[in-house]
């Protein structure tokens, strides 16, 4: 298969080139000097020794020699790194194995015009991918790639989809002009290797230096020369790097021409779009047994569970079915993100979604659909979940012998727990991501509807907010050159960096005017369920609940303050700090640990607000505060009682947001109940008026 690449491919592909040809100029110049150096340390060092042999000249000559030696390892020391991926969380499978899944790769690898992977690999999560051990050498000679395969992936998607998914990796390699971006790719691993992987090298420096004194001079010389050329590779790293990231970003695009080619552009789109609720299910389910661990609980298949949560959140947000599984459209992927702002992110080796859908909409090639479920594939694809499930639990370190959930009790678990923390969805999103008003008062419309109060297009006023806020706050960076770039496109149109200031006052209009908007909306929910309450007799119960969560709202930052003074007041634990500042410290932080405990005692009475915290911790939580500990004694810092105090400041910021969730769950829950009865009863005149005001 042969598919013209775009000129921006070219043109980023010559400037990655051009930038590797930059890095080799300069790499070759250093080179040159620690050679020089080397060699010119050396023939110092034996000349030293020779004017005057003793043991003073000796130590010295060979310090200097050793100072040209080590720079010069340093400069070449990428030629004996090997990147070795980690493969413990991989299940190789064969073609006697699976022999339908390795016809469909084989198809693709026709199609492709590419090679066969070396090894096809299972993981456990929702992706694909093809990798390779790499060195500086398999530059210069062929390296056969691996294929790897998410269970999580295979068990959300159809046939068609999964060979479109697979289509694009392999797209990788399929042509030529690829193998640039493979090059630019061990450049890079080689900078990083001088720049950042330097432990093994620095700790050898460390072990000549403490053989004698005078090698620790050298030392230091030899890491000061290391440090300089450094410098200059971090800068050619970003030179590099920026550049191979744009290059990166057009091989995906490139990538998914192939697979549209190979499968239709319309499988690898449906893909595309539900592959963020798929992960998100994924990790709900780990999330999940994560907080099983200290009840020793696992799961016998988390995919069976993963695709249970998959459709309960489908079905929460009201998304279509089509071919038994849930149907993501790109209005409803980016549904809450009103961002007007775009920024290319010269760092990101993946484009936009958004922008890959728009690219395979435009090839709009058109293949046959196979939109029976990928899991078909396998012989028995239960048996290869209930493998690898055990697999990933096998990594899990229990107290006592785990215990297996059964499905039904999953089902049950996680549904309670979903709605013990979401709002109800009759407020369609409207408080996800706000407060009520508490600066609202009661005001005289009495045309008022819940639908219309809650509709989508308030619902849309306060995402708008949000992202206008956002925008607000990257475009006055961008104004005072904290984001460095030359242009940014904002609602369609390109501005250069020196024009984003001019952009802020229209923001701030626009801004206001919508939060008037919300405010004048806020008032009317507030208006509507003091009436409607008024008129059921739950006037009561409305206005204990608003003013509840409004009294707690005005306390909570002032709560939250109390954990920064904590952080700080301790932050001296990390630090060298003299024995008698250390107990002067304790001595001032007892106040303040007073207060902490104070804070603290009440949420450990309330089972709704500790019922997800370990049991472990809750005793150590108690007893925590039941004690005068010391944290320092006998010149030394008692380590199980600082961890407490750790523990027990660490804990504040859950209790403090999870008893705020309770609070305005509460108070959701009311109005709900309010409305509820309300719309279940005859139609009723609402006349009554009240002076409540929060």
């Amino acid at each position: 298969m042969y598919i013209q690449v775009s000129e921006d491919f070219k043109r980023k592909s010559k400037s990655a080139v051009s930038a590797i040809v930059v890095f080799i100029l300069i790499y070759l110049l250093m080179f040159l000097f620690t050679i020089a150096l080397a060699v010119g340390c050396i023939i110092g060092g034996i000349g030293l020794i020779a004017v005057k042999p003793m043991f003073i000249t000796i130590m010295l000559g060979a310090g200097l020699a050793g100072t040209g030696v080590f720079v010069f390892f340093f400069i070449i020391k990428f030629l004996f790194k090997k990147h070795i991926n980690d493969r413990s969380f991989l299940t190789e499978i064969r073609r006697s194995d699976e022999p339908e899944l390795f016809k469909m790769i084989d198809e693709i690898v026709k199609e492709a015009e590419t090679d066969f992977p070396k090894k096809v690999y299972l993981a456990y999560d929702v992706n694909a991918s093809v990798f390779y051990d790499s060195s500086f050498w398999s530059m210069f000679y062929p390296i056969k790639k691996n294929l790897t395969i998410g269970l999580g992936l295979i068990n959300t998607s159809t046939k068609q989809e999964l060979k479109a998914v697979l289509s694009h990796e392999f797209g990788h390699f399929s042509q030529r002009s690829m193998k640039v971006g493979s090059y630019v790719y061990n450049v890079n691993q080689i900078i990083f290797n001088l720049v950042n992987d330097d432990e093994s090298y620095r700790n050898s420096i460390e072990k000549w230096a403490n053989m004698s004194g005078y090698f620790s001079i050298f030392a230091a010389l030899a890491l000061f020369i290391t440090n300089k050329i450094q410098w200059v590779l971090t800068k050619m790293y970003s030179f590099v790097n920026i550049r191979h990231m744009a290059l990166s970003r057009e091989m995906e695009f490139h990538a998914d021409e192939v697979a549209a080619n190979i499968a239709g552009s319309l499988a690898l789109e449906e893909s595309l779009l539900r592959m963020e609720l798929a992960h998100n299910s994924y990790q709900n389910v780990i999330n999940f047994y994560d907080a099983k661990v200290s009840k020793n609980q696992a799961s016998p298949n988390i995919y069976k569970e993963q695709f249970f949560v998959m459709n309960f959140l489908a079905k929460q947000s009201e998304l279509e079915t089509q071919y038994g599984l849930p149907y993501v459209k790109l209005s409803e992927s980016g549904l809450f993100n009103k961002s007007k702002l775009n920024i290319e992110n010269q760092w990101a080796s993946h484009p936009s979604n958004e922008d890959r859908i728009v690219r395979l909409r435009n090839l709009n090639i058109i293949k046959d659909n196979e939109s029976t479920p990928a899991k078909n594939l396998f012989r028995d694809f239960e048996k290869t979940e209930e493998k690898l499930t055990a697999k990933l639990f096998s990594r899990v370190k229990y107290q006592k012998e785990r215990s297996e959930l059964n499905f039904e009790t999953f089902t049950t678990e996680f549904e309670e727990q979903y709605n013990r923390d979401s709002f109800d969805k009759i407020f369609n999103g409207y408080y996800d991501n706000k407060n009520p008003d508490f600066t609202v008062t009661e005001n005289s419309n009495d045309n008022l509807s819940f639908e219309e109060l809650f509709s989508k297009d308030k619902v849309e006023l306060v995402y708008t907010l949000l992202a206008l806020e956002n925008d607000k706050k990257t475009i006055e960076a961008i104004a005072k050159k904290e984001i460095i770039l030359k242009t940014f496109d904002y609602d369609g149109k390109k501005y250069n960096s020196g024009e984003a200031g001019k952009l802020v006052p229209q923001l701030n209009d626009t801004i206001s005017e919508i939060k008037q908007q919300i405010h004048q909306n806020d008032s009317d929910i507030y208006t509507y369920f003091l009436k409607s309450s008024t008129v059921l007799n739950r006037k009561n119960e409305f206005e204990n609940s608003y003013r509840n969560f409004e009294e707690y709202d005005g306390k909570y930052e002032d709560k939250y303050i109390l954990y920064s003074e904590l952080i700080n007041a301790t932050s001296f634990i990390n630090e060298k700090t003299q024995f008698e500042q250390i107990k002067k410290n304790f001595t001032n932080l007892k106040p303040l640990e007073t207060k902490l405990k104070n804070e603290i005692l009440p949420y450990l009475e309330n089972t709704q607000v500790a019922d997800d915290i370990e049991e472990q911790t809750l005793k150590d939580l108690k007893y925590y505060i039941e004690n005068e500990l010391v944290y320092f004694s006998s010149d030394q810092y008692i380590t199980a009682n600082l961890q407490l105090l750790i523990t027990a400041i660490n804990i504040l910021p859950y209790f403090l947001h999870r008893q705020y969730f309770l609070i305005k769950k509460e108070f959701l829950t009311v109005i709900k109940d309010i409305e509820t009865i309300k719309s279940v009863s005859e139609p009723i005149t609402i006349s009554t008026t009240s002076n409540f005001a929060p």
